[in-house]
């Protein structure tokens, strides 16, 4: 699985106009799985997801994690992550999963973040076309991929 994590003061996703999940302080999380993915990479990136101090503490050091901040999360999915650039230049999507495998794993780990912070996690539609807006907080973005645990 790779994630595109962006600290947030809000987000929102709309689809054909109409807000289907929106958050304030917290994390904007956009997904795209493959086919390799499974349970291990789900626990793995949920783990790091909501223990990464990422949030300041009260002398301004990111010392907090969305634990410790009780902070809110949108998930998106977005198979666009997977994309390969190598030939030409028209990217190549093979690496991302079709609807059949990606949607289960999508809600997987969408249910195991929602436990992990013991409260709904806010999505978008799964393969809906979709607007989303944040206000980045810092700024603060992090690539993370469950195959590179670097």
């Amino acid at each position: 699985m790779r994630v595109v994590l962006q600290r947030v003061s809000e987000a929102a996703v709309e689809v054909e106009h109409i807000v289907v999940g929106r958050i304030d302080r917290g994390l904007l999380i956009l997904v795209s799985v493959e086919d390799a993915d499974g349970p291990e990479d789900i626990e793995w990136l949920t783990q790091k997801i909501v223990n990464l101090r990422i949030f300041e503490d009260a002398e301004g050091v990111m010392n907090r994690s969305l634990l410790d901040v009780r902070g809110e999360l949108l998930l998106v999915s977005q198979f666009t992550l997977h994309a390969s650039t190598r030939k030409g230049t028209r990217p190549s999507w093979h690496r991302a999963s079709k609807p059949e495998i990606a949607i289960p794993r999508y809600e997987a780990f969408r249910d195991a973040l929602s436990s992990a912070l013991g409260h709904p996690v806010a999505t978008g539609i799964f393969g809906a076309h979709m607007r989303v807006q944040s206000t980045n907080h810092g700024p603060v973005t992090l690539i993370m991929d469950s195959k590179a645990r670097d």
